[in-house]
């Protein structure tokens, strides 16, 4: 496995596992990678330096600074922040597609028949505008935004 720092067309940066430098170049060519912030498909790889000491050298033993340390370190602990955030959506993503139904753009028809009991009570999940969600909600339905997030394959 090799990780590799990814920057899109926005400039949002990020990290990507793959098996190897190659399935990474075949994923760039057939345009499958994407941003996780925005979902941009304009994706390369961002400049990295490899942090490389010899622990004889360093008078702390070999262990590397805490990641707040300067400029640098601030914002690769706000990148560890992000993708951890990320990390968590998708396994909420993940979990909702697989234990709930899919209702589509009925979403907010569905959840009024099951609130009024006309149909069976389960976890469903789908579209609706703003509004609508507000409106569900000012009727005691409960209602939870999800942010979509676009498949990822690395």
């Amino acid at each position: 496995m090799i990780c590799f720092e990814l920057v899109c067309g926005n400039a949002h940066r990020f990290e990507a596992w793959f098996r190897s430098g190659a399935v990474y170049e075949e994923q760039e060519a057939a345009g499958e990678l994407v941003c996780p912030l925005c979902g941009d498909r304009e994706i390369r790889k961002a400049p990295m330096a490899p942090a490389v000491t010899r622990s004889r050298d360093r008078a702390d033993g070999g262990r590397m600074p805490a990641a707040a340390d300067g400029p640098e370190g601030e914002a690769a602990r706000r990148r560890e922040v992000i993708a951890a955030i990320l990390r968590q959506m998708r396994a909420v993503q993940t979990y909702v597609e697989k234990n709930f139904e899919d209702v589509g753009d009925r979403f907010a028809e569905e959840a009024r028949r099951i609130h009024d009991g006309e149909s069976e009570r389960r976890g469903i999940y789908g579209r609706t505008d703003p509004e609508e969600a507000k409106a569900l909600r000012d009727e005691g339905i409960p209602v939870y935004p999800l942010p979509r997030l676009p498949k990822l394959d690395a």
